[in-house]
Parts: structure tokens; C-alpha cells; sequence
């Protein structure tokens, strides 16, 4: 198939081997490393083996060589790939996107770099200054995303740490117009730790090392990595990158794109602050959390363009609302270390999620209108990052491992999966091609309710202190039976697993053990409130601009954000969503070797990615193009060339023509359809319309009556009756419940402005006489509550004076507070005898002369005063109330009301029972009190009875 390549170089398409097997392909991708052959085809789909050394194969001869050719005509390449999918965007006026993929160090950016470099070559031929403008920048943004995004790792020394997916938009002649960038989990605790052997992004480097003397002592830095405690690790590396060089070509690069010198200024401010931040130094004085080089802290305000004072207060406290408080919590050793290092990843991903919204926002398509212009078509370049194995894998790891299986999947279903289902809706008989489905493994992780993610979410949502290790709890709750997760506490056995810190997934790219420290923090991705606050109150525009969400006052409630899993697994779908719409072209690399040599080939590390990217399954399927025939038994009367079939007799025509006439009918019955799907569609577009018709005029009738209560109740404050009088309108059926908790509002408020301006004396009585209309309404005709509550009705003239005595004696020896009420009352004595008594009930104890403790109040039916207390030692206390002035009035209710408001505001309960006949003890013997209506009777009193005893009371 592919010309100019003899067979020294071995197949350039893999579906060209004699025998498809392992052996054969491992056989045929080593001859071409080594003959330094490193692209070849399987199909449409380019196999990429890092060389890692540079090779002259990209410049503008080359170029020439693959524009405007089919994807055979020429030796692979990834220009043929680019051109290809070029071609089908422009000729069909289809998106299309280009996937790159393959494990970390495999060469995916370098990749996605020269794919950009050879559209921007092929395009704009009548050199129009506006599209070389787009095109210059669109190129000019690697270098600075690279910058910002990239660092070297044990495995690549510009090793992308988060992902890129750009979309390029072209006008109808095919001329690059814009393009838009999104970004992927940026790998930012890289901004505090790198493994050993590492360096943390290329910025840091870039500034220390490149930046002019003035502009670093501008910015308060040394020309010395190691001095930082963040990058000190990847200071003390000796790489082969220029950092100097590159922090001029970075900094050109943002001047072309469209940075202001202002916003390059802030950006080198912020690595300063990030590099700052590192050194900060915590220590104690007692209780007190101190900065031991406070020193920094007008470093870190000059920087931030705020107050010192405000940088320290953020850094040693977290300011806290209660209510309506808010107060000042200082932070522990451990918490402002904590809140430091948060803040450097914080300002480091926001920064860089503004560096490439600065991007978009000037190579984004503008002024385009379709109708004048024509189609705006697309091409997707994906660049991200490749499947990862490190000796410790975190959350980092996890998601990007997802992100793989996620993107394999794609390729096995636009692949693999649909070109077989094919073959077998056509009824052609062929071996079938297992495959890995990984389907699986993405269930695994972001299904709902059951997946990784789920269970990661659930427990960062619990209240209290939750730690990884209950994480990792309840995973094995969960997916104790599932065939691709395991644990050391399920595999007691598995001595390569920690017990309460490691969980194991069989991936489709091979088995990953994942340790759970640090998983809680990273998906919860926590910063205080206070520190947005303090970026937002910045006098820099552009760093203000980057954290919006500090407006919020402390006292706002706001709504909890979404976790860093369930926004990358979003973010995730989304992405798969889109590749999903166009039509796809693969780039799958390789990486030969894990020590970066441009010599070695090492087998079984290249036969492992071969077997996890399923590129055998792929010559298998692609092999089967030649079944067509053989399925319709032309086997026989037809020869294969590289790019044509070469039919021998005229019957093999009449035959497919035969055949094509048969498929004309399926053809129509597509369109059909696809024409009733449009109806269909019309239809439900009618249906939405209707229905947003009903939601808008809902709303209008809610805002209505909303409206009208204001009107209506707007001035009741000014009102003598408060508003009692204004009538409510009727509300909407869906605002029923919310009018019956508005008048439940506005009842409380008009109750409130009636009392709110009583005596605290007035208050006691309106609390008295609630609790008696609580416990007696409905039990008794008269409660008094039109009358005035005296309470102490034994302090009046006559024996006010004896009264004052005795209560006075009796207070200093009991040490009560005050008198609750007091009356004249008959009683009846153990020895069934009637007698006058006084009654006096205190804020403690319930006198007779003798003090009674703990007990409870019994009261009997309407038209009497009697009143039974009884007691826990069974001395029960049966008393008529008497000496009532008028004659005709009640005190029942206000000794009832008076009693239960005392038990209330001590929050005890006093149970009070209305019953007829009453059931008492005296002395420890059962007794019963009834009340009979006597018409000669001129007072209340006593007699003795069979079952206990009468009370006698006046008939009229």
C-alpha cells in the first residue's frame, strides 16, 4: 500500500504481514526502529515510536510531499494523518479531530506540535495577514502552554501535566479562522512536591533562571532554585532543558498572543508569590501559631498588591460565621501549613486556567456569521496525558488512568467495535476479534452510586472527620466482588499492597496499585474562604479578576462546590461527547524504552502497550476489507493491487450492480428514516415550545402574586391594626403551601408588634396566660383572662401586714426568689376535716405552712376551685380556692397559667390533668373528690364521703 518504502524497512502497514500475530508485529514495528522508520499504518490509524532524538522529516520539503495526496500515496506519516483528516474536513465539510494517545514519554505532545505546524503550513495560500495572525498565535500558544503546564518527570523530560484538547476553526475556503482551548486537571500539587528525580512546571525554572536581574529583584528572587523550598528538589537536576532561552521564547510568545505587559508582570508576580509562599516558616508560642519570617510577609503583600496585615491575618486565621457572629479562629501549626500549601495549588491552577481563558479569548472565531461567511468547520487536536504507572500512585495517577480508559473506550467503539458490527449486519461470515472491553473498568470508576468516584464523593461529604482509610473502607464495602478491584484486606496474601492504604484496579493497560493517602484532600480540593477574599480585594485588576467567588461576604451561604473527581469525570464525558461527533483519525504512540535511548528497543516493554492499546485487534479487523469479496463468492475472478480491486468477467459487475440495486431500497428506507426522525424532532421542538410557554406563564403568575402581597401588605407597619384587616389574595395552586407559611410570617410579626412593647411584668402575665390557654381551652367556660392577674392575693389589707411577716420568715429560710401566687383556700386534712388555709406557691416550693417538694398539679372541672396536688410521697394536697373577689370570678386559670410558665422558663414539665371524679392519696390512702352543685350551699366546703369526699358548691 504505501509507496516509496522497500521491504528493507519491513511492511509500512501492518495489515500487510503475511501472518497477523504478535510475534510478526512486535518482528516488523523493531525492524522499522531500527531502520529509523518510527511511523507506520495500521488502516488510517498512524503507530508513532518515540526516537527520541531529533530527525529531519518535518521540514517544508516534506510538507510538499504530503499536501494535498491520500493517505497511501506516501510513506507514513504523521503529515499524511493531518492531511487526511484536512482533506475530509474540507471536501465533506465534516469535523473531524485527530486523537492522540499512548502512555507518558511516548511522544503525544510532540506529536499534537507537528500536526499543528503542517496545517498551519498547507493553509492560508493567498497569504491573508489575518489568518497568518490566527495561525502564528495558534502555534505560539503551545510554547506558552507548555511553559505553564509541562514538566520534566522521571519518564520525559516535558512531560504534559495536565490535558489539552484544541479545537481549530476554519472558514469555507479552509483557512484557520480561531480555535479554543480546554484544559484537563492540572496535575498543581506538583506545585509542592515532586518525586524524587523531578521538577515542578517549567515556569519556575524559566523565571529563576531567565528572568532579567532587575525584574527578579523586583520580585524579591534569588537566582538559585534550590533556595525555594517548593522546587527544590528539581533545582539541584541537571537537564538538558534551556530554561534561560525558554523564558525569552515564553515571554515573546505571550507579547505575540496578546498579553499586556502588565498581565505578563502579574504572572511572573505570582510564580514569585507560589516560590514566596514555600519558604514561609511556621512556629509556636504556646497556643499561638507565629510566621517565624514574618519578614516574608511584606514580600508576599507587595507581590499581591494588599496589605501585610491582611497576608498575615490569612495565612494564621480562618474567619468563621455562627449565626450572626463571626469571629476569628487561629489556625493550629498543622492548619496554616495546610492553608499555605493549598494556596500556592491554588493560585497556581488559577492562574493558569486564566492563562489559557487569555488565550481563548483572543484566538476564539469572531464576527462569523455563517450565512455570509459559510460553514465553520473543525478539527480537534488531542494532546493528553498518556497512562500512568509510578512507584506511588495518587489521585493524580487515578484520574489520569481513567481519562485513558475513557479514551480506549472511544477507540474500541469508533474502531474496532463498529467496523465488526458491520461486517455482521452484512452477513459476511468471518472469525470473530476479541477485544478488550473496558467498558467495564469506566463503570468501575464513575458509575453512580456504586463507582470509585461515587464512593469518594459520599465520603467527602460526611460530616466529622473522615479520613482516606474510611475511604478505602468503604471501597471494599462496596466493590468487594468486583473482578477488577482489589485490596490487601480482600487479598490478605497480597504482600505488594499496604492493609488501610492500597487498592489495586486491573486495567486494560495493566494492573495499578493506587495508594489512598491524600485521596480525601485532593477531592475536596479545600481553600478558605479568606484567602479568596484576599486575592479578590487586590488593587491588581488581573489578579482580582481571577478569583470572583472572594466578592461573597463570610456570612453567605453558598452552595457546595463540586468535587475535583466528579468535575474531571464531567469534564471527561464531555470530552468523549465531542470526539464522539466528529470523525476520528488516531495517532497511537510508543514508547521503546523507559530510559530515553534512541537505540534500544526494549520487547517486552513495547509488547505490552501493543497488547493494551489493542493494536493487533485492529490489523485483524482491518485485514477482513478483503471478506467483502469473498463473502459474495468473488474470491475467484478478482485480483487485489495496492490501492485498487482489478475484477476479471463482466458477471462480477452485472452481480454487484445487482447487489446495488438491492441496496438502493435499504438506502431509501435510511432516508425515510432519517426524514421521520426530522418530523419527529419538529414535533417535539412544537412540544418544548408549548411547554416553555407554560413555564413562563407560571412564573408570570407567581411574580404576580408576589407583586400584589407586597402592594397589599406594604405599609401595614404605619396601620393601626397592623394589616389584620387586609385581605390576602388567592395564590396560585403551586404557592399554596408557601402563602400558608407566609401568614404563618406575618402572624408571628403582628403578634410581636403587640407585645413587643410591653413591661417585663405585663410580659410574665402574657406568658402565664398563653400557658394557661394552651393546657385549659376548652376544659372551662371562665380562665380569667380579661382581668388583671394579681398572683399574691394574701398581700391585701387586712393581712397584708401578717402575710409580709410569715412570707418574709418563710423566705429566708428557704431562700426563694419570689411569690407565684397566693390565696385563701379550704382544704380537707388526712382526718377528714375541713379547714381555712392559705395557699402560697414560690419559685421552689408549694406551701401550706408545710414546705412540699416535687409534684404535680390535678384540677377538676369548670364551675368549681378546686385544685389537687399531688405529691411523690402520696400526701396528696386537696384544696378549694376561696376568698375571691368578685364572687363570680376564677382563679383556677391563673394558678394553672402562672405554675406552668415558672416550669417552662426552668424547662421542666408539670403535668396537669382536668378529670371528674378526681383520684387522690391522703396519707397513703386511695380516695376519690367529686364536686356536687348544692342549692342552699353559700360557700365551698368538704364532707366526708363513702369513696373520699364531697365538695359541696353554691347552686346559682
Amino acid at each position: 500500500m504505501a509507496e516509496h518504502e522497500s521491504l528493507e524497512f519491513g511492511k509500512a502497514d501492518f495489515v500487510l504481514l503475511d501472518n497477523v500475530s504478535l510475534e510478526e508485529f512486535m518482528a516488523n514495528l523493531k525492524l522499522r526502529f531500527e531502520k529509523g522508520r518510527i511511523y507506520s499504518y495500521i488502516g488510517e490509524v498512524v503507530v508513532s515510536v518515540n526516537p527520541y532524538r531529533a530527525m529531519n522529516i518535518y521540514g517544508r520539503d516534506t510538507i510538499e510531499q504530503y499536501k494535498g495526496r491520500e493517505l497511501y500515496e506516501r510513506p507514513p506519516h504523521l503529515f499524511a494523518i493531518a492531511d487526511a483528516a484536512y482533506k475530509a474536513m474540507k471536501r465533506r465539510n465534516k469535523d473531524t479531530c485527530i486523537v492522540i494517545s499512548g502512555e507518558s514519554g511516548a511522544g503525544k505532545t510532540e506529536a499534537s506540535k507537528y500536526i499543528m505546524q503542517y496545517i498551519a503550513a498547507i493553509t492560508n495560500p493567498s497569504q491573508r495577514a489575518e489568518v497568518e495572525r490566527v495561525k502564528n498565535m495558534l502555534l505560539k500558544s503551545n510554547c506558552v502552554l507548555e511553559a505553564f503546564g509541562n514538566a520534566k518527570t522521571n519518564r520525559n523530560d516535558n512531560s504534559s501535566r495536565f490535558g489539552k484538547y484544541m479545537d481549530i476553526n476554519f472558514d469555507f475556503k479552509g483557512d484557520p479562522i480561531g480555535g479554543h482551548i480546554n484544559n484537563y486537571l492540572l496535575e498543581k500539587s506538583r506545585v509542592i512536591f515532586q518525586q524524587e528525580g523531578e521538577r515542578s512546571f517549567h515556569s519556575f525554572y524559566q523565571l529563576v533562571k531567565g528572568a532579567p536581574d532587575a525584574q527578579l529583584r523586583s520580585l524579591h528572587i534569588q537566582r538559585d532554585p534550590t533556595a525555594y523550598t517548593y522546587i527544590k528538589v528539581g533545582g539541584q537536576i541537571k537537564s538538558s532543558i534551556n530554561d534561560s532561552a525558554d523564558f525569552k521564547a515564553v515571554t515573546d510568545a505571550m507579547k505575540v498572543i496578546g498579553f499586556t505587559t502588565e498581565e505578563i508582570q502579574t504572572v511572573y508576580k505570582i510564580l514569585a508569590t507560589i516560590l514566596h509562599l514555600g519558604n514561609l516558616k511556621f512556629g509556636s508560642d504556646g497556643d499561638v501559631t507565629l510566621i517565624e519570617n514574618s519578614k516574608l510577609v511584606s514580600v508576599l503583600g507587595d507581590l499581591l498588591s494588599t496589605k501585610d496585615e491582611n497576608v498575615e491575618k490569612a495565612l494564621l486565621y480562618r474567619t468563621v460565621a455562627t449565626g450572626r457572629d463571626v469571629i476569628d479562629k487561629q489556625h493550629t501549626h498543622q492548619e496554616a501549613s495546610y492553608g499555605r500549601d493549598a494556596l500556592a495549588k491554588a493560585i497556581y491552577e488559577r492562574l493558569f486556567c486564566w492563562i489559557v481563558g487569555r488565550i481563548n479569548d483572543v484566538i476564539e472565531v469572531k464576527n462569523y456569521d455563517a450565512r455570509v461567511h459559510g460553514k465553520n468547520t473543525v478539527i480537534g487536536v488531542l494532546d493528553i496525558y498518556g497512562f500512568e504507572i509510578f512507584q506511588n500512585n495518587s489521585f493524580e495517577q487515578f484520574c489520569i488512568n481513567y481519562c485513558n480508559e475513557k479514551l480506549q473506550q472511544l477507540f474500541i467503539q469508533l474502531v474496532l467495535k463498529q467496523e465488526q458490527e458491520e461486517y455482521q449486519r452484512e452477513g459476511i461470515p468471518w472469525k470473530h476479534i476479541d477485544y478488550f472491553n473496558n467498558q467495564i473498568i469506566v463503570d468501575l470508576v464513575e458509575q453512580q452510586h456504586k463507582g470509585i468516584f461515587a464512593v469518594l464523593d459520599e465520603a467527602c461529604m460526611n460530616v466529622g472527620k473522615v479520613t482516606d482509610e474510611m475511604f478505602l473502607q468503604a471501597l471494599n464495602g462496596k466493590l468487594a466482588k468486583h473482578a477488577h478491584y482489589t485490596s490487601r484486606k480482600l487479598s490478605p496474601t497480597d504482600k505488594n499492597l499496604e492493609f488501610d492504604r492500597d487498592f489495586r484496579i486491573r486495567h486494560y493497560a495493566g494492573d495499578v496499585a493506587y495508594s489512598v493517602v491524600g485521596f480525601i484532600d485532593k477531592n475536596k480540593d479545600t481553600l478558605f474562604q479568606d484567602f479568596k477574599r484576599l486575592l479578590y480585594n487586590s488593587s491588581n485588576p488581573v489578579l482580582k479578576a481571577m478569583w470572583p467567588e472572594g466578592k461573597l461576604s463570610i456570612t453567605e451561604v453558598t452552595k457546595r462546590p463540586l468535587t475535583a473527581a466528579t468535575l474531571f469525570k464531567n469534564s471527561m464525558i464531555s470530552l468523549v461527547e465531542n470526539l464522539a461527533s466528529k470523525e476520528p483519525y488516531y495517532v497511537r504512540c510508543i514508547k521503546p524504552n523507559d530510559v530515553k535511548s534512541p537505540l534500544l528497543f526494549e520487547h517486552e516493554r513495547c509488547k505490552h502497550q501493543v497488547e493494551y492499546l489493542g493494536l493487533l485487534e485492529n490489523v485483524r479487523v482491518r485485514r477482513a476489507v478483503k471478506r467483502l469479496l469473498q463473502g459474495c463468492g468473488f474470491e475467484h475472478d478478482v485480483a487485489y493491487g495496492k490501492t485498487k480491486v482489478f475484477i476479471r468477467t463482466p458477471r462480477t459487475i452485472f452481480s454487484l450492480e445487482e447487489q446495488r440495486a438491492e441496496m438502493v431500497k435499504r438506502i431509501v428506507l435510511f432516508l425515510q428514516k432519517v426524514w421521520r426522525g426530522t418530523l419527529a424532532r419538529m414535533r417535539y421542538r412544537r412540544m418544548r415550545a408549548a411547554l416553555i410557554i407554560i413555564r413562563a406563564y407560571r412564573r408570570y403568575k407567581v411574580k404576580s402574586y408576589i407583586r400584589e402581597v407586597n402592594r397589599r401588605f406594604k405599609n401595614v407597619r404605619g396601620m393601626k391594626d397592623h394589616g389584620k384587616h387586609v385581605k390576602w389574595p388567592t395564590p396560585p395552586k403551586v404557592l399554596r403551601k408557601f402563602e400558608e407559611a407566609l401568614r404563618n410570617i406575618y402572624n408571628r410579626w403582628w403578634a410581636w408588634m403587640l407585645i413587643k412593647d410591653l413591661s417585663p411584668e405585663e410580659m410574665v402575665q402574657i406568658r402565664a396566660k398563653v400557658a394557661t390557654l394552651e393546657c385549659l381551652k376548652g376544659q372551662r367556660a371562665d380562665l380569667g383572662l380579661q382581668r388583671a392577674w394579681e398572683g399574691n392575693y394574701l398581700d391585701s389589707p387586712g393581712t397584708a401586714s401578717s402575710f409580709t411577716l410569715v412570707s418574709s420568715d418563710l423566705q429566708r429560710k428557704d431562700k426563694f426568689m419570689r411569690v407565684l401566687f397566693s390565696c385563701n383556700v379550704r382544704k380537707i386534712n388526712r382526718f377528714n376535716k375541713a379547714e381555712d388555709r392559705a395557699l402560697l406557691i414560690t419559685d421552689r416550693h408549694l406551701y401550706k405552712m408545710d414546705p412540699v417538694k416535687q409534684y404535680k398539679g390535678y384540677f377538676s372541672g369548670p364551675k368549681d376551685q378546686l385544685v389537687v396536688f399531688h405529691t411523690k410521697d402520696n400526701r396528696d394536697l386537696i384544696v378549694c380556692l376561696q376568698g375571691i373577689v368578685p364572687a363570680g370570678d376564677s382563679r383556677i386559670g391563673e394558678l394553672v397559667g402562672t405554675v406552668l410558665s415558672h416550669f417552662k422558663s426552668e424547662k421542666r414539665k408539670l403535668q396537669v390533668n382536668i378529670v371528674s371524679p378526681i383520684h387522690c392519696s391522703m396519707n397513703g390512702r386511695k380516695c376519690t373528690v367529686i364536686v356536687e352543685t348544692k342549692i342552699n350551699q353559700s360557700q365551698p366546703d368538704f364532707t366526708k364521703s363513702r369513696s373520699g369526699y364531697i365538695l359541696s358548691v353554691p347552686g346559682n
